[in-house]
This record gives structure tokens, sequence and C-alpha cells, in this order.
């Protein structure tokens, strides 16, 4: 299990010693302590960033400690980085460096990989949508495709329906294609015409591109 350092954007003082305001704090007892009095003040702060440097600098060092801090937004902790011992970072960081350009080519490696995977998934994203809409021309399929499965997007595409093809989730896609594309959903919501009452307003104009495109063409 991990110490916790907490990171405060508030005017705290340490209950112990007096001191403030702290950037990184520890909670005991329910009441905040600087880094020295939790006896931490000996280790630095690395942030997050380099995954290789910190994993390298956390394994080398006997005492270390994840820091977190409060995204009001998201209403969770976001790790921040990590406290650990100056020598162990020291270590890390000339480890690091002998090896930077073996990692770099991984890395370029892992990016081919991770492209070449993303080019066939966005094929087959696109067949799902031609084989539930066979009228939909080539191109918007493939262009449906393309904005559904961008990796890292949180769209349908990289939901886990969406990477099994899953019919529901390709019409949903597909459905979300039209409305912004093929409606003036976008304009009326521009206009300040309320989410749900501009996609009641456009429905009828999204049912009427669906059903033509669930038809197969002539010659198909």
């Amino acid at each position: 299990m991990s110490l916790v350092v907490f990171e405060s954007a508030k005017q705290i003082h340490c209950a112990e010693c007096r001191r403030g305001p702290l950037r990184h704090l520890v909670r005991e007892a329910g009441v905040p302590r600087c880094l020295d009095c939790a006896d931490l003040g000996h280790l630095v702060y690395l942030p997050r960033g380099d995954a290789a440097l910190t994993r390298r600098a956390r394994e080398g060092s006997s005492l270390s400690a994840v820091v977190v801090r409060f995204d009001r937004r998201r209403h969770r902790h976001e790790r921040r980085g990590i406290l650990v011992e100056d020598a162990a970072l020291a270590r890390a960081e000339r480890a690091c460096l002998a090896d930077a350009e073996a990692r770099a080519r991984r890395r370029e490696r892992d990016r081919l990989r991770r492209a070449a995977q993303d080019v066939r998934f966005t094929a087959a994203f696109a067949a799902a949508v031609v084989r539930l809409y066979p009228g939909c021309p080539a191109e918007r399929a493939v262009a449906i495709a393309a904005h559904a499965s961008v990796r890292g997007s949180g769209r349908v595409g990289r939901s886990a329906a969406g990477r099994a093809l899953d019919e529901q989730a390709v019409a949903y896609a597909v459905r979300a294609a039209v409305r912004h594309t093929d409606t003036a959903y976008d304009s009326l919501l521009m206009a300040g015409v309320p989410r749900f009452a501009a996609r009641a307003r456009i429905a009828p104009q999204i049912e009427a591109v669906l059903d033509a495109w669930r038809r197969t063409p002539p010659g198909g």
C-alpha cells in the first residue's frame, strides 16, 4: 500500500509546527502535517509524465509516496507525481539516459503497431456500417468509422461494444454522424435551442437519411 501525500491549493498550515501554507501535506488523525513533521521531508518531488523514470525512481527508493490532488470537475483525486529519495531519483535519471535511444525505438515500434491496428479497426468498423446501412456511400462509411474510432477519444467506437462491432454501437455512431453532418442540429445548439428540443426538431431528417441508407442501392 502506497503512502499518500496531498497537493493543496488552499491556505493550509501544519497542525504540528504551524508552518504554511503547505503545497504538499499528509493527513494524520484527521489533521494536516507538513512533510518534515511526517518524516517525509527528505524526499524529492517527481511530477508525473515520464513513466520509465517514475517506475525506476519508485523501485529504487526505500521510501516513497504518491502525490494526489483533488479534481473538482471530476470529483476525485488525480495522481500528480511521486516523492522519492534524492539518490534513487538520480540513479533512475542515469538509467533512463543510458537506454533513452532503445526506449525511443521501442516507442516508435509501438506507435507503428498501434497505427496499423487503428487502420484495420477503422476498416472493420466501416464494413460494419455498410452491413447495417447498405445504401450508405462508401466514403461516408469510412468517415463515420474514422471519427468514431479515434484512439483515446472516448467515442462509441472505442467503447467495449464499439470494439466488438456491436450493431447498436455502430448504429449509434451512424446516427450521431448524420445528426451533426446532415441536419441543422449544431446550428440550433449555437442559436440557444435546448439540446433535447433540437434533437426532436431534427429527428425526422435523421430518420429519412437512415431509411434511405437501410435500402440496398440499385445494383447492390
